[in-house]
């Protein structure tokens, strides 16, 4: 099995470049804020972050094809780095720090390709490697296929990370991301009756929420509506730091257009509760 070190290195090359970009533009009076086609806020510092990871991408990998929230995708083949240049767009035109890059790396059928020698359809990519980097936190998470989950400023200044051992949803912490999407799904009964059985909840959301559940400071958490792009790097931090990562109807990975995180032991509780239909 590839080991995907050196894939691992140039996503932190990758994100170095892209939060120097986007920290340049946090909090500027001058940022450019367009609305896109679904109503989203997309910034100048979106674009340029994306554009910037894809030149590199294309010098350092050419062979490798791109999938980005902004730019779409370019090239085929049975590897595909997946970008979001900054998850939590809303809160980084507001000047609230909580926004990252997303960076993963997916392969075909968990590696190979199809019969025909290239890669099928997005569902047959897996993610091998996924980094998360949030530079207004001081944060970073990332994992490798078969090496673990780690987190800290650097490849040479980390510590490896793993999910809680809370078994019990009484003694467990729920993080979200809002209500309204749980309410447009038909599933805010569930949701809410969740909320009534767990110690705590919070709404982190995005791409923290995920990584909170990767080092254990919260137990499970959800989110109703969500792109590729959104899950990809998380999915991989999560298993790898040994919890488990599906879409709401219980299927493995980044591919079903919403997420349920755990750390394994919850997981089936949590998914019982959000399929709850009113």
């Amino acid at each position: 099995m590839p080991d995907y070190l050196d894939d691992l290195r140039l996503a932190h090359v990758l994100a170095d470049a892209a939060d120097a970009a986007t920290m340049d533009r946090f909090k500027a009076l001058d940022l450019k804020v367009e609305t896109k086609p679904d109503m989203t806020p997309v910034s100048e510092a979106d674009k340029a972050a994306e554009k910037l990871i894809r030149d590199r991408l294309q010098r350092a990998r050419p062979r490798d094809a791109i999938l980005g929230e902004e730019y779409g995708i370019e090239g085929s083949g049975p590897r595909r780095w997946v970008i979001d240049p900054i998850d939590g767009t809303k809160n980084y035109v507001r000047g609230v720090p909580v926004w990252a890059t997303l960076i993963a790396l997916m392969e075909a059928g968990g590696g190979g390709t199809s019969r025909s020698g290239e890669a099928g359809n997005g569902e047959d990519y897996h993610p091998v490697v996924g980094l998360v980097s949030a530079p207004a936190l001081g944060r970073r998470w990332w994992a490798a296929k078969g090496h673990g989950a780690f987190s800290g400023r650097n490849l040479t200044s980390a510590s490896r990370i793993h999910v809680s051992g809370v078994n019990t949803l009484a003694d467990a912490s729920f993080t979200y991301s809002s209500l309204s999407g749980w309410e447009e799904q038909d599933r805010l009964d569930g949701f809410l009756d969740l909320t009534r059985e767990v110690w705590r909840t919070r709404a982190y959301g995005d791409f923290w929420s995920y990584m909170m559940v990767a080092e254990g400071s919260v137990d499970i958490c959800a989110e109703p509506e969500l792109s590729l792009w959104d899950m990809a790097a998380p999915a991989i931090v999560v298993t790898e730091a040994g919890g488990t990562f599906t879409g709401l109807d219980g299927r493995p990975g980044p591919h079903s257009g919403n997420a349920a995180a755990s750390n394994g032991l919850l997981h089936e509780e949590l998914l019982g509760y959000l399929n709850r239909r009113q």
